[in-house]
């Protein structure tokens, strides 16, 4: 796409809200077809540069939006990496509509459509049967044997000889696989390092002039991307935490003793990444990002971030704080009273998010100086936590703030605990406990 091209935005909200109800996606396609809905033509549209051109097309799912592309063709996938700037090392993970697109994957020879339906559940190793009755559709993608003469792209595996599928729940994406007919490579529609995105306005932001469609489906509502699982190992790992926990894991067969597989860092340069979000630091925004572990002292981190607001050397005018369990609005950095008298709402970035001014010593030229500063209440229960995590590093960034203060939360208090974490982890230049 030629730079001076605006990236256009389409509204197909209605169908992420109402999805197929008790309708196979045929003949909910055939439904919004014969209804000629502007929804509809958006998804032909999408549909058909999926199938037809190398730039890739941005939708959401229940996690994340995806940028996605036809995982069968290179020339496509290399769309994504172009338009990410990501690396080429770092794999991406296939989305289907059916476990009979998944059959076409994992038979490319023999597969026909007649036999698809029928053995579909047989090419899947008996280890991932479980997780895929209880999870599919849903955040968890499972790794599988990539098989001799493979219709995957080499450019989705990373020359690894498995890869990553996942089947959405988001119906908008599934009926976008159905109706294009390809596996689509997906990942998150950011510019690569990037907080990932949860509106389609996050896409724009960083994928302007890069793309030439994005399907505005409305917020994602898990906020995090998918977890990975390998069961191909023994005993199974989870390679990146996400939107399916692991204590969630271990109630199912065979899963009951599922090992943690990553760390919160980054893989060494020469290391291949199994999975996405293994190698490289992730989920960063411009500003500097500073991580309180969890049960850190309040008055401890307060006093930490008044000395750098006085440190000439730290030099920051603008910091976010960023609140989950316990900390108090604007962290005790001034009295009640003085906060009401400076205290500033922003609702149209993000809800809960105010700003404030705090004087500080100013230690070169003496007297006080106003240090800006912005807060935002991420939630107390860890969904509320995860699902507006991105959009308010994304806030902070966008109002210009050069560090940004977060308290963690527990990594042992399950289920999209430890997704948080990782991503703040990643995304932090420092961590303290405090």
């Amino acid at each position: 796409m030629a730079p001076r091209e605006a990236t256009r935005i389409l509204l197909v909200r209605r169908l992420n809200k109402e999805g197929p109800g008790d309708r196979s996606l045929a003949e909910w396609w055939e439904s919004e077809c014969s209804s000629k809905s502007p929804e509809a033509s958006a998804i032909k549209e999408a549909a058909e540069l999926l199938r037809t051109s190398d730039i890739p097309v941005a939708f959401p799912t229940e996690t994340v939006y995806g940028l996605g592309a036809d995982a069968t063709r290179s020339d496509a996938v290399r769309g994504i990496y172009k338009a990410k700037q990501r690396p080429s090392d770092n794999p991406l993970i296939v989305h289907i509509d059916s476990l009979d697109m998944l059959e076409r994957l994992l038979n490319p020879v023999h597969t026909s459509p007649t036999r698809a339906t029928r053995t579909a559940r047989h090419s899947i190793p008996t280890i991932y049967h479980p997780l895929i009755d209880r999870f599919w559709p849903g955040p968890l993608t499972i790794l599988l044997p990539n098989p001799s003469g493979s219709i995957l792209a080499k450019e989705v595996t990373s020359n690894l000889t498995t890869f990553g599928v996942r089947m959405p729940s988001s119906p908008l994406a599934r009926l976008l696989i159905h109706v294009a007919d390809r596996p689509l490579a997906a990942p998150s529609a950011n510019a690569s390092t990037k907080p990932s995105p949860t509106t389609a306005g996050h896409v724009c932001n960083d994928l302007e002039g890069r793309i030439e469609l994005i399907l505005d489906g409305g917020p994602c509502g898990v906020g995090v991307e998918s977890t990975v699982v390998d069961g191909l190992s023994h005993p199974p790992t989870i390679l990146r935490p996400g939107g399916i926990g692991i204590e969630e894991l271990r109630t199912c067969p065979g899963w009951d003793n599922v090992q943690i597989g990553y760390n919160d860092g980054t893989l060494d340069v020469k290391e291949v990444p199994r999975a996405p979000g293994m190698k490289y630091r992730h989920y960063s925004p411009k500003a500097r990002v500073v991580l309180f572990e969890a049960e850190s002292d309040e008055q401890a981190a307060s006093k930490r971030i008044r000395k750098d607001l006085e440190d000439t050397a730290v030099g920051a005018h603008m910091i976010g704080i960023l609140r989950t369990r316990h900390w108090k609005k604007g962290l005790r950095l001034l009295s009640d009273d003085e906060m009401q008298k400076t205290l500033k709402p922003i609702p149209s970035l993000h809800d809960d998010l105010v700003g404030f001014s705090v004087p500080v010593q100013d230690k070169v030229n003496g007297g006080l100086t106003t240090k800006e500063t912005f807060d935002c209440h991420l939630g107390g229960d860890v969904e509320s936590i995860a699902h507006r995590l991105f959009s308010a590093l994304r806030a902070m960034d966008e109002m210009g703030v050069e560090v940004i203060y977060v308290e963690g939360i527990s990594d042992h208090s399950g289920d999209l605990a430890a997704a948080v974490m990782n991503r703040l982890r990643k995304a932090a230049g420092t961590e303290l406990r405090v």
